[in-house]
Parts: structure tokens; sequence; C-alpha cells
């Protein structure tokens, strides 16, 4: 600076030449620690440029000839299996930004997609065109009302409040459709922000211990930064105390710990640029806390801070000019805390005084990991769990979320994450060859679906749709494992084995013993498993939907999901089978929670009277009608109209588009038909459109007016308590779901009309054909690996000079292969009759 700078509290930022050094010390430190240091242009550009003149000199000593942190200003920390390096200094108060991925805010955010990220885009346009249309109002008004007051000649005075009283009508229309045009957009991201994606920076291709966010527009980077501090506030209100006033008093007392992290902005020009900062891993409110201390705003940090609201002495204000280096900007700030707090007549609420406390804080800043690419993943696990044993509360979806998160880690840790899956998925792939790194991001939510290709079976197809389908399974895999199965009674006391993964749970969720679950504890894992399947949403809604679907049988036994893929699962119910389609509503069951127009929702209504607070409508219940709809005879549901529901339902949350209808035009909610158009809900996409009775889509969009008139009440009542079962699929689903017992409940020895059975008939087989078709395909690569590993077996003995295996364990092969051969040449000749009647059809 040109000016000598005031002297004050506030620290005033080290030059280029200790930057060097610190950067010096930082890679040679890591180097005897064995570990990844963050890029050098990071540390030089975020990590010294937020440390005093002083304070850089403190912590760097020369040993040797080189520059190396000194002893008492580093300390490893062990994550598991990974090293975390962190430096100890004071930086300065207000050059911590708030992390975006807080895990206390985990829940306002939504799965990122290039198509939420140009959602967003156009959800700014359309801010800013309200803003306009409103100020266009204001305006419009004013000329209103003073055309009514003026004086003048009669005529020209009613033609001129004429005028005006059609503009101001006119841009109450463009107001009320610039909100109908936000509000459109807010549903369709779900009334949250997709989550921004970071990952490890790379220095000539390799990963470095410091994060970096993908390129993106300046707009959006603001609107994305605000939106996250508005969240942090909203969090931060659960405490008892009053964070900003007990830092201006006391200051902040304890260590938080940073990263560093690159912002990669793009104005509107087209120019673009990289801007380094430290983000509050741990301690995020009190970061957000000091900044509103300072007076300064989060976005300004990341973005480039406007010239005007940090001026020298007798420098021109610039508007349109942006700071971008943060040694200027914190220098600056300094420089006129420093000039205010010397000033007598500054008032005691002046920023100068108010953050005196916090002028520098300690910090943990990460400055090495041992695993460069799983560094957030450990910065999240080190969050979660400063919070989880700390006092201030969590929100509900947040807390099961973390703890989700915990348990996850859990199985990792104990390295039975890949067995259980590969318990689950009888028939993946390649269970075997799981990136369980990978997988783990998946499940929590925290990166793509990908890694869960490998748990589909052979013949299914990778989609979004089959990918999600994975990841529920397997955290219900997760939450509710299987126990083994108890032995005979013998009379005495028997200390039941609760295998492998249950301990897992009970270790990580602190249960109680198996022997005292009660419902209590299934409640609370049925909100546990709720909170991380709603992870894989864009609509979020309530996770007490899913309250009822699970109880004590599952919590104890396991979940028993049926193993069968999503494709077999359709086959078999176009086939005629009920357990399939049971099995398939399980399914289905998160979609139907979480959804624009969410069909399943809390239970509410009163069972006292339907004339006081409406019907009485549980999850279970609506689970229930949608089940038994297939086997009962209902005037509304068809098995066409069931199958295609299935679909659109189970395809919903992939939708790019809004729903259009059959012949043209926008669809309205089924329950809304009868509205006037200007109060309607708008049509966004993952809206689904009722089909008829053939199954083909209507001009309705399907809602819970819709769901409840086609699936009432009085179905699902036909079956006992707890006959939905959710998406557990527990042996208590399986008898409620028994078409024997459904249809001898209801009718006794109907007759069935030859015509219909052979309409039936017509339309199931097909699926039965494409079901043996794959059963077989199933049975030819089975045999396929079984000659290739005899082979390799014969090959290794021969190689090896190993003597035969015993004459009798050779007989009991040959046996049992003898059996599975006649088997299928009797099965050979049944298809070649089936394909002598197909022609008799």
């Amino acid at each position: 600076m040109a000016n000598k700078r005031p002297d004050g509290v506030y620290p005033y930022i080290g030059t280029d030449t200790w930057a060097k050094h610190l950067a010096d010390a930082v890679e040679n430190t890591c180097e005897q620690h064995g570990v990844v240091p963050p890029p050098r242009i990071g540390i030089t550009e975020g990590l010294a440029t937020a440390l005093g003149d002083t304070e850089i000199k403190k912590i760097v000593a020369t040993v040797g000839g080189k520059k190396v942190l000194r002893p008492n200003t580093c300390r490893p920390v062990q994550a598991g299996a990974d090293t975390v390096l962190l430096l100890i200094c004071d930086v300065h108060g207000a050059a911590v930004v708030p992390w975006d991925l807080n895990d206390r805010t985990v829940s306002s955010w939504t799965p990122p997609s290039p198509e939420a990220t140009q959602r967003v885009s156009a959800l700014i346009a359309a801010e800013t065109a309200l803003e306009k249309a409103e100020k266009e109002q204001r305006i419009a008004e004013k000329e209103r009302d003073a055309r009514r007051r003026a004086p003048g000649d009669e005529t020209y005075a009613a033609e001129a409040l004429a005028a005006a009283g059609e503009k101001f009508v006119e841009a109450t229309q463009q107001v009320r459709d610039a909100k109908r045009e936000r509000d459109a957009l807010l549903a369709a991201l779900g009334h949250r922000r997709p989550r921004p994606v970071v990952q490890a920076v790379e220095d000539n291709g390799q990963p470095m211990a410091a994060l970096t966010l993908a390129e993106q527009p300046y707009e959006v980077a603001v609107h994305i930064q605000r939106y996250a501090a508005a969240n942090l506030r909203r969090a931060g209100k659960t405490r008892g105390y009053d964070l900003t006033e007990s830092l201006v008093a006391s200051g902040q007392l304890t260590r938080g710990m940073s990263v560093l992290q690159q912002w990669q902005i793009k104005t509107a020009d087209g120019t673009s640029s990289s801007l380094w900062r430290m983000v509050a891993v741990t301690a995020n409110n009190r970061a957000l806390a000091r900044l509103d201390i300072f007076g300064l705003r989060p976005e300004h940090l990341v973005t480039g801070m406007p010239q005007s609201l940090c001026p020298l002495p007798k420098e021109k204000n610039d508007p349109t000019l942006l700071l971008l280096n943060q040694r200027e900007i914190l220098n600056r700030v300094s420089a006129g805390l420093n000039e205010a707090s010397a000033a007598e007549e500054t008032e005691p609420e002046h920023a100068a005084q108010r953050a005196a406390k916090v002028a520098t804080v300690p910090m943990e800043i990460v400055i090495g990991c041992s695993k460069p690419e799983a560094l957030e993943h450990v910065l999240r696990a080190l969050n979660v769990n400063d919070h989880l044993r700390g006092i201030q509360p969590y929100d509900e979806d947040a807390r099961l979320i973390a703890l989700f998160a915990t348990l996850v880690d859990a199985y990792a840790k104990e390295g039975q994450l890949g067995a259980v899956l590969a318990d689950t998925f009888p028939t993946a792939r390649g269970a075997e060859l799981l990136d369980l790194g990978g997988v783990r991001d998946a499940l929590t939510a925290n990166g793509p679906l990908d890694p869960l290709a490998s748990l589909l079976p052979p013949g299914e197809e990778v989609s979004p749709v089959t990918m999600r389908d994975a990841a529920i399974r397997a955290i219900t895999a997760l939450v509710f494992p299987e126990v083994p199965s108890a032995p005979p009674s013998t009379g005495k006391r028997q200390v039941r084995d609760t295998g492998l993964f249950w301990p897992i749970v009970q270790g990580a969720l602190q249960e109680p013993p198996w022997s005292q679950i009660r419902a209590k504890a299934a409640e609370a894992r049925t909100r546990l498993w709720s909170a991380a399947i709603a992870q894989l949403y864009l609509h979020r809604e309530n996770i007490l939907s899913a309250l009822g679907l699970f109880g004590v049988q599952e919590a104890k036994e396991g979940s028993g999901q049926d193993p069968r893929s999503l494709k077999d699962l359709f086959l078999g119910a176009e086939a005629g089978d009920p357990t399939a389609w049971a099995a398939l509503v399980r399914r289905m069951a998160p979609n139907l929670m979480h959804a624009p127009e969410r069909l399943i929702t809390p239970g509410q209504g009163s069972e006292a009277g339907d004339s006081r607070k409406g019907v009485r409508r549980t999850p279970s219940s609506a689970l229930a009608a949608l089940t038994l709809a297939y086997t009962e005879q209902t005037p509304h549901a068809s098995r066409a109209l069931l199958l295609a529901f299935a679909r659109a339902v189970l395809a919903h949350p992939d939708a790019r588009e809004a729903p259009e209808a059959p012949e043209g035009g926008r669809p309205v909610c089924y329950g809304e038909r009868h509205w006037d158009d200007t109060t309607r809900t708008a049509i966004v996409p993952g809206m689904v459109l009722v089909p008829d009775i053939d199954g083909s889509p209507t001009s309705f969009v399907a809602d819970k007016a819709w769901f409840d008139e086609t699936f009432p009440v009085e179905l699902g009542r036909a079956t006992p308590p707890h006959a939905a079962g959710g998406a557990s699929g527990g042996p208590s689903t399986a008898r409620a779901t028994d078409p024997a017992d459904a249809s001898t409940s209801v009718h006794e020895d109907v007759p069935v009309d030859p015509r219909d059975q052979l309409a039936s008939f017509r339309r199931e087989l097909p699926a039965r054909v494409e079901l043996a078709e794959g059963s077989y395909q199933r049975a030819v690569a089975a045999a396929d690996a079984l000659l290739a590993d005899f082979e390799e077996a014969r090959r290794l003995r021969t190689q090896l000079g190993e003597e035969p295996l015993p004459a009798d364990q050779r007989i009991a092969w040959m046996e049992k292969l003898v059996k599975a051969r006649d088997a299928a040449q009797t099965s050979v000749s049944a298809l070649e009759q089936v394909e002598s009647l197909i022609l008799q059809i």
C-alpha cells in the first residue's frame, strides 16, 4: 500500500517472500511425515495470505538449510487408515469461509446433476425478472396514485388515470407471471439447491491435499454461497445462546479445522479467475458469525470483494472493480478497522470495536494427507464425529444422515461392507470387484451411483432406475441386516447367534442387546432408513412417511428382501405372479414418498371419525391397497394400469422435462382439474401422468387425490395389521399379500369366465416365456462357468502332480450332475411340447 497503515489489533498479511518460505516449509514437513501436501499455489494464495506478517515467522524454522515447520505447530491425526497433517496457527478472523458441505445442513442440498445446475441458472434469471417486475409495479402504482390526486381537466385526468390503471394492472400481471415462473423453478429443484461437488485438486495429474470446485458462472457462485450461508444461519438458531455475542465478548476459545479450497469463477465477459480460500471443516457457525461481526459476506470472499466496500483513504470508489487477491482484501479490512478503532468518535457497536476479540483466531489447517482422493470423505467423517459428540442439537434429518454415514464407515472399518452387499445381491455380476470407496460415497449421496453397477445381475440394464434400486436395496440391507436362523430348540437356554452384521449396527447406533429390541428401536431404525433413502431424491419429502413400513421383526431378523431384479419383478407381475407385484410395490415405496406430487404421506386423519379430520390413511394402508389392487377385482385399476403406473413411478426422479398431455398442452393435477388455472400447481419434471385402464397416459397428473380414489382405504383394510410390510419384505408381508388369502376372504368360489381366463393367459404367457428364457440363459452360463472351472482344476492337478480326489467324492459329484442333466433333458421335451402348443393358441 502507498499509505502508511495504521497500527492496531487487526493484523496485516505477510509478504510474498514469507509466503514462499511457508510453502517450502509445508512441502518439506509433509515429506518428513510421508504425506502429500497441497499445491504450492494453494499455500501461497490461500494459506499464506490469511496469516499475519509475524505469524509465519513464528511457525517457520530453518533446519539444515531447509525451511520446515516448527514441531509444536503441526500434528498428525489418524482418521481410520488415513493420516491428516494439521498446521496449528492463528489466522486472520475474516480469512475463513464457511463450508457449503457442512453436515448440519446436508438435508438442504439435493443430489448434483447438470439439469439441476441449469435450473439454478434459470432460477437466478427468474428472480432477476421478478425483481424488475416488482420495481415496475411499484412505479406504476405510484404513477396511478399520483394521477388520482392530480388536478386539471376532468376529461384528461380521467383518461390519464385510466391509462395509469391499465399500466398498473399489466405490471401486476407481469409480477404474477414472474412469481409463477420462479415458483415453478423452485418446485423443479425440490425447493433446494444442487450440492456443490468438490474433489481433490490435481497438480500435474497427481491428487493433492486440497479441494476444488468445478468452474461455475459468477452469478451461480454468489447464489449458492448465499444459499449455504442462509441454511447455516437457520441451523445455528437451535443454539441456546447467541453465538455472535459470545464471540464478541469472549472471542473464539477453541480451535476450528480448515482446508484449502479452490473456486473457479467465470464472469459474464468470459474471463475466468481461480481463487484459493480456506473453508471451515469444523466450526462453520463460528466462521459465519465472525464474518457477520466483521461486516463481510461469504460470497464476496469467494467471488471477489467489491472495492467500494473496503476503499483506501483518498481512493476513488469504483463499483465495478472486484478485489480478488486475499492479501489485498484482508489488509484493507484491517487498515479500515484499525483506523476506526483509534478514532475517539467510533461507536461501541462499530465492527472495529466488536471484532477485537476475533481479530485473530486459533485454527488447525489441513496441510497434508496420505490419501488425497479420500480427503473429502475423511473431513466429512471428522466433522460428523465432532458434531455427534458435541452438545449442539441437530436437525432430525441431518442427525440421521450423519448416523447413517457413521454406520457405513463402521461396516467398512470391520471389513464387512463387501460381504453384506454380496449376501444381498446373490446374482450380482461382480460383487467381488466392487470399489468399496465409491460404494461408500454412493450410499451416503457423496458421489455418483456408478460403482453400484457391479451389483446388478448380468442381464439387467445399467440405468438410473436400476442403479437407484440397487442403492435402496443396499441401504436397506445395511440398516436391517439379516440374522442367521434360530437353531432347533433343545429345551435349554440358548444364546442367539446374531451373525457378523447385526453387531455392527448395534455398535454404530448404540442399540440395546438383540433380545431387547422393541418397537421404539424399530421406529428409530426406520427413521434412519428413511433419511438415508431420501438423500437419493431431488424432491425430498417428510421422512416420517416411512413410519410403519418396518417393525420389530425386521429390526431383529432382517429385511428379508426379494432378491429378484426389477426386470424379473416386472416380468413376474406381467406373468401373473402376485409375490412379484408385492415386491415391486415395496421397491416403489420410496418413489411414492419423494415425488413432486407425493402419493404417500405420514399418517393423517382420524380413527375416531372420517368427518372430523378426514379418512385415516397411514403409509402402510396406502401400500397395502396398492398391493391388493393386483389381486382384487376393482373397477378403477387393471393390471395394465398398475404396471404402467409402476414403470412411470420408478422412472420419475430422472425426468428432465415436465410431462406433456398426449394430445398436447399442459396437463393438470387430477385433484385440481376443476380449479381455476391461476391457482393450479405448476407442472414440473418428475410428475407422473395418470394411466388409463389400458395403461396409456392421460392428461392428468397423478396426485394424492387420484391415488386415494384409485386405491381407497377400504381396499387395504382387507389385510391384517402390518400387511403392507413396506420396503422390508419380511415374513409378515408375504403372508399378507398371499393371493389365496386375499381372494378367499372376500370371494367364495366365484366362477371364472373361460373367455376372461383365455384373455388372461394370452396376456401373461409372453412374460412367462421371457422368464423361462432368462432362467435357461442363466443355467447355460452356470454350466459354462462350471466347465471352465473343472478344466482349470484338471490342468492345475496335472501341472502339480497331485493325487486324484477320493472315489466316493467323485461319484457323489457325478450323481448330482446326472440328475441335473436328466432334469434338463426333461425340460427340453417340455419346451418342445410348448412349441407345438404355441401354434394352437
